[in-house]
C-alpha cells in the first residue's frame, strides 16, 4: 500500500489574507472621492513649492550661479507627477459616476479599482515630492568663465610691446600690485581691456578675473558691489550687509582663489583691505592687482611693486592708427587729402584718444577744404607758450604768484607751494620734464586745456598766438574781454592800436625783438597783474602801467628806460631782469624805493 501524506492548512489564515486583500481593493473604490479631493489640494501645494524653488533658481542664475543637480532632478520629477495628477483629476468625474451604494461599490468594480489605485499612488508621489522640495540651497557659485570679454579695438596699434611686458609681469613676475600710468587719452584703459581679454585666449592658472571701474568719485561700497556681482553673491541679503560684512565675504571668497583684480581709472589710493581684497601674503602670492591711473604718485600710494608708463605713439604708429580710423576710401578720394591727413595726424601729438576721435570725425570728409579747416582748428588751439616750448619752472611759478593763484603769506612760502604743485602736475603727466629747471606741456594736453579754459561759450577768456609767426598784432576788438593774452615769440614790429582790456590779467609780449609799444598802450588795462616784456629792444618805457601790476619781466635795457619814469615800480612784488649780471646801485635804489615787497 502506498504512503498517505496529509497537509493541514489553517483556514483562518487564508480567510484573513483574503479579507485584507478585499478590504484594500474595496478602499481604492470607497475612498476614491476623498482621494481625488486630497489630490487636488496636494497638487496645488506642490505647484506652489515648485514655483518657490524656480524663483530662487532664477535669482541665483542671474548671479551666474549654477542650479544643483538634485534641484534639477526634483523639478523633473515634479513635472512628471504634476502631469499624472492633472490627468487623473480630469478623468475623475467619469469614474465617480460609476460609484453606487453611497460610494462603497461600483457599477464597474474593476475599472474603479484600477483608477482608485492610480489616484492613491499619485497622491503618495505628491506627498513624497513635497517632502523632498524643502531646499536650503538651490545653486552653487560658479563663474561661467575666467573673465568676461570686453569689446575693444582688435588692432591695439602701438600697444603690443607694453601689453607683452605687463602680461609677462602678471604670469611670470612675483610682483603682485602692478600700476599702469600715463596722461589721459594715452591708451591705459585700452591696454587693460586687452589684458582682460587675453585671459580668454588660452589656458591659464587663474580662477577669475574681476574688472572694476573706480573713477574719481571713489566709494568702497561701489567697488564691493561690482566684485560681488562678478563673483556671484550679490542679492538682497548682500545689500543689507554693512561695509565690513561685505568685506569679510569678499575676503573669504577671494582667499580661496587665484584671482586678478583689474582696477581702471584710479585717482587716489584704494584701500584694498577695506574693500575685502586679500593683501599679498605667501598663501595668495599668485593673485594680482593691476590698475591704471594718470598719476605716478598714485602708483606710490597703491604700493605698486611694478610700474609701467604709457607713452604717446611714435609717428609711424600714429599714422597707422589714424589711417585705420579715417579709412582708405577717404584718404584716396582726393590727391591733396593724403598729405593733409598726415598733417592732422601730426597735430594729434601721438595721443591715441585724439587720433581715434579726430580720425573718426574726419572719416566722412572728402574735400581738401574740410581737412584744411580741421588743421586750422587744431593749430589755433595753442597754449600761452608755443609748441614744444620749455617753460622755466621759476617763471611759471612767478606767473602764478602774480595772478594770485598761490595763497601763502610770503614769497618764500609761495615759491615752495608752486614747486609742490609743479611736482603734482608732473606726476600726473599733465606736464613733462623739459631742460634743466624747465617743464613743457604735451601739445594735445595744452590744446585741450585751452579749450576748457575758453569755456566754449566765452572763447575770449584766452587769446593765444604764441610762436605762430605774426608780423602784426590781431585786431584789438578781439582783446576786449580776454583775461590772458599771449603774443610771445612772433615778429610783431608795432602795436599801433590802443586796446580796451579791462579784464586782462596776464600779457606776454616777449620775444618780439623789434616791437615798438606806444606810450598810452597800457592805459585801459586796469587789471593787469603779470607783464612780460623781455627780449624786446625798448627805446622808451611806455606809460600808464596798471597800478595792480605785481610781476614784471624785462631786459636790462628796458629797465634803464623804466627807471626814468616816475612810479613805474610802485606796488610791484617782483621785477625779473634778464641779460645783466649786476644792477647798478643807483638803478637798484630807484627800484627798491618803489617796490612794496
Amino acid at each position: 500500500m502506498g504512503n498517505i501524506c496529509s497537509i493541514t492548512v489553517s483556514c483562518d489564515a487564508i480567510f484573513s489574507r483574503c479579507l485584507d486583500c478585499t478590504a484594500t481593493r474595496a478602499a481604492y473604490v470607497s475612498e476614491l472621492q476623498a482621494n481625488i479631493d486630497a489630490l487636488r489640494t496636494e497638487r496645488q501645494r506642490l505647484i506652489e513649492a515648485r514655483n518657490d524653488v524656480l524663483r530662487k533658481v532664477a535669482a541665483a542664475e542671474q548671479q551666474r550661479m549654477r542650479r544643483l543637480n538634485k534641484v534639477q532632478g526634483w523639478l523633473s520629477r515634479v513635472e512628471a507627477v504634476e502631469a499624472d495628477a492633472d490627468k487623473l483629476i480630469r478623468d475623475s468625474p467619469q469614474e465617480i459616476e460609476k460609484l453606487c451604494l453611497g460610494g462603497y461599490c461600483s457599477k464597474n468594480f474593476k475599472s474603479s479599482y484600477n483608477f482608485g489605485k492610480q489616484v492613491a499612488k499619485t497622491l503618495s508621489d505628491v506627498a513624497t515630492s513635497l517632502g523632498e522640495g524643502a531646499f536650503e540651497v538651490v545653486a552653487d557659485r560658479v563663474l561661467a568663465s575666467v573673465a568676461v570679454e570686453k569689446p575693444t579695438d582688435p588692432t591695439g596699434v602701438g600697444l603690443e610691446s607694453t601689453l607683452q611686458k605687463v602680461w609677462r609681469c602678471i604670469v611670470e613676475d612675483p610682483a603682485v600690485i602692478i600700476g599702469i600710468y600715463g596722461m589721459g587719452g594715452v591708451g591705459k584703459t585700452t591696454l587693460l581691456t586687452h589684458i582682460n581679454n587675453k585671459f580668454l585666449e588660452g589656458p591659464n592658472t587663474f580662477d577669475c578675473v574681476i574688472w572694476v571701474v573706480v573713477s574719481k568719485d571713489l566709494r568702497v561700497e561701489n567697488i564691493q558691489e561690482v566684485i560681488a556681482k562678478q563673483m556671484g553673491f550679490f542679492d538682497d541679503s548682500w545689500r543689507a550687509k554693512s561695509v565690513e560684512e561685505k568685506a569679510l565675504e569678499i575676503f573669504n571668497s577671494l582667499s580661496e582663489k587665484k584671482f586678478v583684480l583689474l582696477l581702471d581709472d584710479v585717482w587716489e589710493r584704494v584701500d584694498l583691505t577695506k574693500v575685502g581684497v586679500p593683501l599679498p601674503r605667501p598663501k595668495n602670492m599668485a593673485s594680482k592687482v593691476v590698475f591704471t591711473t594718470r598719476s605716478e604718485e598714485v602708483c606710490g600710494f597703491m604700493e605698486a611693486h611694478r610700474k609701467f608708463k604709457m607713452l604717446c605713439l611714435s609717428d609711424n604708429d600714429s599714422w597707422d592708427l589714424f589711417q585705420q580710423k579715417v579709412g582708405k576710401e577717404i584718404l584716396n578720394s582726393h590727391p591733396d587729402i593724403l598729405e593733409l591727413a598726415q598733417t592732422v595726424a601730426r597735430e594729434c601729438g601721438g595721443l591715441p584718444l585724439a587720433l581715434i576721435t579726430i580720425g573718426r570725425a574726419m572719416a566722412c570728409k572728402k574735400t581738401p577744404e574740410e581737412w584744411r579747416y580741421a588743421i586750422q582748428l587744431l593749430s589755433s588751439s595753442a597754449s600761452q607758450f608755443p609748441e614744444d616750448y620749455c617753460i622755466s619752472k621759476e617763471n611759471l611759478i612767478d606767473c602764478w604768484i602774480g595772478e594770485g593763484f598761490l595763497n601763502e603769506s610770503d614769497r618764500f612760502g609761495e615759491q615752495n607751494q608752486g614747486y609742490f604743485i609743479l611736482g603734482i602736475l608732473l606726476h600726473a603727466c599733465l606736464l613733462e620734464e623739459g631742460g634743466d629747471g624747465e617743464v613743457k606741456m604735451h601739445d594735445v594736453i595744452r590744446d585741450m586745456s585751452l579749450w576748457i579754459a575758453c569755456d566754449l561759450k566765452e572763447k575770449e577768456n584766452f587769446l593765444v598766438y604764441a610762436g605762430v609767426g605774426l608780423t602784426k598784432a590781431p585786431d584789438v576788438r578781439e582783446w576786449e574781454n580776454v583775461r590772458r593774452l599771449s603774443l610771445m615769440q612772433n615778429e610783431i614790429a608795432n602795436l599801433t592800436e590802443i586796446p580796451t582790456c579791462p579784464h586782462l590779467l596776464t600779457l606776454f609780449l616777449d620775444n618780439n625783438e623789434s616791437l615798438k609799444i606806444p606810450n598810452d598802450f597800457f592805459q585801459y588795462m586796469h587789471s593787469l597783474k603779470v607783464l612780460n616784456l623781455s627780449r624786446i629792444k625798448l627805446k622808451s618805457f611806455p606809460l600808464g602801467i596798471s597800478k595792480k601790476l605785481e610781476e614784471l619781466k624785462m631786459d636790462y635795457k628796458g629797465l634803464v628806460q623804466a627807471t626814468r619814469q616816475p612810479c613805474v615800480f610802485h606796488g610791484l612784488r617782483t621785477v625779473h631782469i634778464e641779460n645783466v649780471e649786476m644792477i647798478p646801485a643807483e638803478i637798484g635804489k630807484s627800484i627798491k624805493d618803489e617796490i612794496e615787497i
